[in-house]
């Protein structure tokens, strides 16, 4: 898989087969991992993921980072009280198992008309209405506590060199369209989230319009720190979206990393193939 420009790829290690003399059986002791798994492949985030200042910080002296608060409030001192510190709240192991409904929509056929939204190219909060209306689910909407799943077909590039310097994803508008739903989840099937343009990260390109200043990745860095809505990107959702599978009951687990900040995961839907 590509590996994330914001983490240390993950290496492997494999141990040889082993044995004992007079015993009849091997094994393997393991694999050695090192690198940043958290933020690889299909991965969900805690909220303790992201914090915000009051006040921009001008870059002079240490990043105060004793004035940093989080989701529901939390202050730098109760969260991380020490730099070398696991999270201490809104770790990813004290986050809960996620078994609940879920609702996938497909923007790659209603708005990149059946090819891969473009980098940059964003979701808003009208464009989920009316996807959600023309798979047939305006009775039901979305509903507090569901997971929603958005299937924008850039994990079609999903191996290509470009796949994490850019790519669609939803609005600052979309945010707080889907903090007022009050669902408990958002994943999609690309790198960030949010959407970003090529050549964003190096300067050479603007955001796409609606960010609110002094804030990068504005949809991932909301849900964290002010939706209390969980991020998983890199979802794999191309085979259900072919299927239609609109509804289902969902299972996501993420691993219990003692303070970490986010995990890979694997999540699970349970649903019936549409006919739509």
């Amino acid at each position: 898989m590509p590996s994330s420009p914001w983490a240390a790829p993950i290496q492997y290690e494999y141990s040889p087969t082993l044995g004992l003399p007079g015993l009849k059986i091997a094994w393997h002791p393991g694999v050695k991992v090192t690198g940043v798994s958290g933020a690889q492949g299909t991965q969900m985030d805690a909220f303790g993921h992201w914090g915000y200042l009051d006040d921009i910080w001008d870059g002079e002296g240490e990043f105060p980072s004793e004035k940093v608060k989080y989701y529901g409030g939390h202050a730098q001192s109760e969260v991380k009280p020490a730099l070398d510190s696991p999270l201490q709240r809104l770790g990813i192991d004290q986050a809960p198992p996620i078994i609940t409904s879920a609702v996938l929509i497909d923007a790659k056929t209603f708005l990149g008309n059946g090819k891969p939204m473009e980098a940059g190219q964003q979701i808003n909060g009208v464009d989920i209405e009316n996807m959600l209306e023309a798979q047939g689910l305006e009775w039901r909407g979305l509903l507090p506590g569901d997971v929603l799943y958005i299937y924008t077909g850039w994990s079609d590039h999903w191996g290509e060199d470009f796949y994490y310097d850019g790519g669609p994803g939803l609005s600052f508008d979309a945010a707080k369209y889907l903090e007022a739903k009050m669902i408990v989840l958002v994943a999609l099937d690309n790198p960030f989230t949010d959407a970003v343009n090529f050549g964003q990260f190096s300067g050479k390109a603007e955001p796409p319009p609606g960010a609110p200043k002094g804030v990068s990745a504005p949809v991932h860095h909301h849900n964290l720190t002010h939706s209390g809505i969980h991020n998983i990107q890199n979802a794999k959702l191309a085979n259900m979206a072919q299927d239609k599978v609109w509804t289902s009951c969902t299972v996501i687990l993420p691993i219990k990393v003692e303070g970490g900040a986010g995990a890979p995961v694997n999540p699970i839907a349970i649903g019936a193939q549409g006919v739509k």
